[in-house]
């Protein structure tokens, strides 16, 4: 900027009012363009400079300054500054500057779909204008900011978290009660009241201090509306005190309405009035804590802690610094950082950054997926897709370009060559084949198992086994009895004597030769109905099908008692080898291969680690669960659902069984553990895109 030419006016309307000290010591002022109703931070040089504006001449300007003061301003400065006006719209138009003025407003608007991009993510609604009857309103209210009704409803709180605890159990039942659709209309309509009082709570204090509240109205954070009062009039404020108040007046409110909420809760009897205060000291409690204190978003919580920093802009100075230290670890240019503050300030700031991106990211994605769980899919991938494009993609590509403009310093940077080399290494380990294990839950059991169960209108006869006694195949186990089926065998045995006799007489009457063949025909059923109460006899008479050893016999099993149908008896377990019963879904299960390697490890510590193989692997996923032992609800992996008494599990899942190369006992217990399967070597990038493919097919299949 040559020197001779004259400066621009600034705009007369601005005005320029006195502000608290900033970080470093130096005074501030606060710049307002009431046509905006904006409001300028602007530091002690900024202020001089602007103080001697009317001389128009910028080395007219700096000599003033050096000789009043003690700062010794260059031209730079004043360039910079020069263009923070023309940025700001805060200089008057010259003459002939009205299309300039207007390609420079449609550049910054955009196209419509630009816009729409811009602004979905936030904005707002002016509903009303309420600064004339606030003004009247605030001297009315002017107790709820005395020490009484502070040191009252501190009080209240007290008393009221006291009467919670004595009450906790019927404060738990009645929040359980209230979660059902009619409960989230209630909850609505409370947490409507209470952001109402919030912000009545804002402008209030705003006016106790003489500031105007031009417009109270809603904002839509991801279309999800939100309250919201302007109170940029605060800035004028030169007390840090009365700003912070303001700011906090909100959070204040909820929580006195919270506090006396919860003491009337503990002290009204049920009721209407008692599920109402219920309402608002859970919603005020809960929405203040984890919404308006949060200084993620802008929200309370963030302009409390910006002006307790000092630091307006908390967030665009905080992505600065952030994006600067990245560099700097990564390529180590040495570059001065945006601005100079405390090392340690420094820190926590870029700390806070990557918070703040990491918490946006993970809120608007939440957001995105309620809206397709629960409302339009298609809206809810349209949401998920700009957010990772605004929140992932741009960002990115925005700090790239960073790169590129600095991409000399870089390639010539020792630190750089390091960063690429840990970088090619990540990717490496990335896409590079790991060895892999499945690891899931098992059931430890014999090969060969057979478990005895009491059939119907059963009593016992006769032990022949004792429990923990090795028997031979073909050996009885233990005698039943059933009276029903004996009356049966006796009934046929006469029936069948009685057809022979006919059949034997039937030769000498002429009559009865004429029905031997019905005669044959009933004889023929009979014999088959013998041997179908013969096969039932077997039943209750169990032998051993192999050789083996009785295991956990009732104890208080008698001859002579009368056992229930399906009564557990005892347990039959075979001679040989032992076997692991485990369920593996269909996403790992294509990794195994009979044969594999496995180790399984008892609950518990209950056993010691054993070795053993995959033996056998079923074609299709199960559709029923075989072993409860491995099912959720019994501390299994397994997800079930139960009808009639039978498991099904929720998920594809395919059952697994490994041999163990260890010989046990036959009278060794069944043992729940832990498995470890090496599987097949996989990329880990792989494993990630496979998942991703099948989430999004899955999904986008509406």
């Amino acid at each position: 900027m040559p020197a001779s030419p004259a400066l621009p006016s600034l705009r007369q309307e601005l005005s320029l009012v006195p502000g608290p000290r900033l970080t470093d010591g130096q005074p501030s002022w606060t710049l307002h363009d009431p046509v905006r109703n904006l409001f300028f931070q602007i530091d002690w040089p900024s202020f001089e400079m602007l103080s001697h504006w009317a001389l128009r001449e910028p080395a007219a300007i700096l000599d003033r300054i050096r000789r009043d003061t003690t700062l010794d301003l260059d031209i730079d400065a004043l360039r910079n500054l020069l263009a923070f006006l023309q940025e700001q719209q805060l200089l008057q138009p010259a003459s002939g500057a009205s299309p300039a003025m207007a390609a420079a407003l449609a550049r910054r608007r955009g196209s419509w779909h630009q816009w729409l991009l811009h602004n979905y993510l936030f904005f707002r609604i002016p509903l009303l204008k309420p600064d004339r009857w606030l003004t009247w309103l605030q001297p009315h209210l002017d107790f709820f900011f005395s020490r009484g009704f502070v040191g009252l409803t501190a009080l209240a709180a007290v008393l009221g978290i006291f009467g919670v605890y004595r009450e906790s159990d019927r404060f738990a039942a009645t929040l359980m009660d209230t979660l059902t659709w009619r409960g989230a209309l209630a909850y609505g309509t409370a947490i409507a009241f209470a952001k109402a009082c919030h912000e009545m709570g804002h402008a209030l204090a705003a006016k106790r201090y003489g500031c105007r509240v031009p417009t109270m109205g809603l904002a839509f954070l991801v279309m999800w509306p939100v309250a919201y009062t302007d109170t940029n009039e605060v800035w004028k404020l030169r007390r840090r005190e009365q700003r912070l108040l303001v700011a906090g007046a909100g959070i204040l409110t909820e929580l006195a309405i919270a506090a006396w909420a919860t003491l009337a809760w503990a002290w009204l009897p049920e009721g209407a009035p008692k599920q109402m205060a219920f309402l608002l000291s859970t919603t005020t409690w809960i929405a203040t804590l984890a919404i308006n204190a949060s200084p993620f978003m802008r929200f309370d919580g963030y302009f409390l802690l910006s002006d307790y920093l000092g630091l307006p802009n908390l967030h665009a100075r905080a992505f600065a610094l952030a994006r600067w230290d990245l560099r700097e670890r990564l390529f180590g240019l040495r570059e001065a950082p945006p601005e100079e503050l405390p090392h340690r300030l420094r820190g926590g700031l870029v700390v806070f950054a990557w918070m703040v991106w990491i918490y946006r990211l993970v809120l608007f994605l939440g957001i995105a997926a309620l809206v397709y769980h629960f409302f339009i899919k298609a809206v809810g991938i349209l949401l998920f897709a700009v957010e990772i494009g605004w929140f992932v993609a741009l960002p990115l590509w925005r700090e790239l370009q960073a790169w590129r403009l600095r991409w000399r310093a870089i390639r010539q940077s020792r630190r750089a060559r390091w960063s690429a080399a840990i970088a090619v290494l990540l990717c490496a380990l990335l896409v590079v084949p790991w060895p892999s294990r499945v690891l899931t839950a098992g059931l430890l059991q014999p090969q060969r198992h057979l478990a005895l169960y009491a059939p119907p209108h059963a009593a016992l006869a006769d032990l022949s086994v004792a429990s923990g006694q090795t028997v031979a195949a073909g050996a009885p186990l233990l005698r039943l009895t059933s009276p029903d089926l004996a009356l049966r065998a006796d009934e046929i045995t006469a029936r069948q004597d009685l057809l022979g006799w006919q059949a034997g007489v039937a030769g000498f009457d002429e009559t009865a030769r004429h029905d031997w063949q019905l005669l044959d025909d009933r004889r023929a059923q009979l014999r088959a109905e013998h041997a179908t109460v013969g096969a039932d006899l077997q039943r209750y008479r169990p032998v051993a099908p192999y050789p083996g050893m009785l295991v956990d016999l009732d104890p208080d099993l008698r001859p002579g008692d009368w056992l229930k149908e399906r009564e557990p008896l005892g347990d039959f377990v075979g001679m040989g080898a032992w076997q692991v019963v485990t369920y593996v879904d269909e996403d790992e299960v294509r990794r195994l291969h009979p044969g594999d390697r496995a180790v399984f490890i008892p609950d518990g510590l209950g056993g010691s680690a054993l070795a053993a193989r995959i033996a056998g692997i079923d074609r299709d996923a199960s559709r029923t669960l075989s072993e409860p032992e491995l099912a959720a609800p019994a501390g299994g992996h397994v997800l079930v659902r139960e009808k009639g008494g039978v498991l099904y599990p929720e998920h594809a899942m395919y059952r697994v069984v490994l041999s163990v190369d260890t010989d046990l006992a036959p009278n060794s217990p069944l043992w729940r553990g832990r498995v470890a399967i090496a599987g097949d070597w996989e990329a880990p990038v792989v494993n990630f895109l496979r998942a991703a493919t099948t989430v999004a097919w899955r999904e986008l299949g509406f």
